[in-house]
Order: C-alpha cells, then structure tokens, then sequence
C-alpha cells in the first residue's frame, strides 16, 4: 500500500512522523475514516466536510485544501488498486517547539483493508455493555480514544461487543459508533447531543423519516433497558443489531424489524451512491 504524507507518495511503512509531534507528544490531532467500494470513496463529500469542522474546531491551521485533498485520494485509489478498502485522514498537532502548542500539522492520508463484522454478527446480533464517560470536546473525531482502549478488558471480560458511554443517566455514544433504539410503540430515537454526528448516522436518519417515526433527543439508559430493538451505526459496521444490553435483552432478543427493514434501505442507497462521480 502506499500512503500520503506531506506532500509525499510512498510505502506505508515508511509513512512516519518525529517523536515531537503534538500526536505523540500529547494525543492532539484529528482523524477521519470513509469507506471505498468498488473503487468509489462512499459520501466523500460529507466526510470531508466533517473533517474540515473538526479541524476549525481544534485550532488546525494550514489544512490541505479540498480540491488538492481530493485529488490525493483519487491517487491512492488508483494507485493502490484496492477497490474495497478503508481510507484514514489524519491531521496532526505537529511539530510543536514546546511540546504543548500546535503548530502546523502533518498530513497522511492511507488507505487500509476493512475489517467488516462477522455474518453471525449480522445476523444475530451483539452484546453490549454500559460504562459512565461522555468523550471529550465529541463533536470532533480526535485521535483521543483512551478511555475505549482502556475499556477493552473489561469489555472482553463481559464478552461483549462494544460499549455504550452514559453520564447523568443520559446515554450519548460508543467509542467508534452511533446508537439508535426503536421504542414499543416503535419509534425510532437516538441521542442528539453529546456525539460524534456520524455519516451512517446521517443516512439512516435520511432514510428512517420516511419508514417510521423518528425521535433525536436525549436518551435516558432506563430507555435502553426497555427497547424493543437497538442497534449501532459507523462507517464499517453499516447498522448492526444489539440483542442485549448489560446481559439484558433487548425486546425479543434478536434483530427486530425495523432494525432489518432500515439495513436494507441503506443497503440499496448506497448501492445507488457508488454509481455517483464524486471525485469530480
């Protein structure tokens, strides 16, 4: 695989930084992460206005422009050969003099295989677990992810899947993914505040408005307790079902049906979006 870094094409392997980078130094950086297929970077164009947000908001200046971004992405593309794959933008703090300002970052834009939950997976669904967290600053995709890293012992342990942060009785997010539960009366509703506002986020609650009542508000974790389905969105997990929570059940304890129905309606929009230019 070759990777970009400032300015340059060249084997991934050599794609490195300097141990002063504010990355290194003191976890400060932003990152995003789309998916290829069939050769097409799927809704580029909203990921990477997310990436452009998250880099205002931290305070990264000199960011590569869009045009010349894109066209960066186009060459990796081609250039790999890989048609199914994932690509990671990340902008650094850069090499700060003090070690505690930015300054101008470092770019790298690589393209990695993607690792796709498991058929059962799918299929049955997963367990999760809770834990008391709100990220920080988590409308931005920041390369802070130590309280997910930390919490993946006590995850395993569980034998659970993944796990879903709450504070003061209101659920948010997982480290990585979004999350949605359909209520008894069978309205769809996740958390509107205190989240990463996902793209898959994005698409489903596109779709969802014209299938079901839909619901973006805050979300109580006794309201998780008593769903009748749930399920969790990213870029690589598309929406995956969750059958228990903290070894409770959710509903009948399999994927439901709305659950199903909203992960074949995304299914055949984003089969539609590979037919899109979108490196134009």
């Amino acid at each position: 695989m070759l990777a970009y870094l400032n300015g340059e094409y060249l084997p991934l392997e050599d794609a490195k930084l300097h141990v002063s980078d504010l990355a290194i130094q003191r976890g400060y950086g932003i990152f995003d992460f789309f998916r290829v297929s069939e050769g097409v970077p799927l809704y580029l164009e909203d990921y990477l206005n997310r990436f452009y947000r998250s880099a205002e908001t931290m305070g990264l200046e000199d960011v590569i422009a869009r045009p010349a971004l894109k066209d960066i992405v186009t060459q990796l593309i081609r250039r790999n050969g890989v048609p199914e794959a994932g690509m990671k933008l990340i902008l650094t703090g850069g090499y700060s003099p003090d070690a505690y300002h930015p300054v101008k970052g470092n770019f790298l834009v690589s393209q990695h295989n993607l690792v796709l939950p498991a058929a059962a997976q799918m299929n049955e669904g997963i367990s999760v677990i809770t834990h008391p967290y709100r990220r920080e600053i988590p409308e931005v995709k920041t390369i802070n992810y130590i309280m997910g890293v930390w919490l993946l012992k006590k995850m395993h342990d569980a034998h659970a899947s993944d796990v879903l942060y709450h504070r003061d009785g209101l659920v948010s997010e997982f480290p990585r993914c979004n999350f949605f539960l359909v209520t008894r009366q069978g309205t769809l509703v996740t958390p509107a505040n205190h989240i990463l506002h996902g793209i898959t986020r994005m698409r489903v609650l596109e779709i969802a408005s014209e299938f079901c009542p839909v619901e973006v508000r805050d979300l109580r974790l006794e309201e998780v307790y008593d769903a009748a389905e749930a399920f969790l969105t990213s870029t690589t997990k598309s929406i995956l079902p969750i059958v228990k929570v903290d070894d409770r059940p959710v509903g009948a304890g399999k994927p439901g049906p709305v659950t199903n129905a909203l992960r074949d309606l995304l299914r055949q929009r984003e089969r539609a979006e590979y037919q899109k230019p979108q490196l134009a």
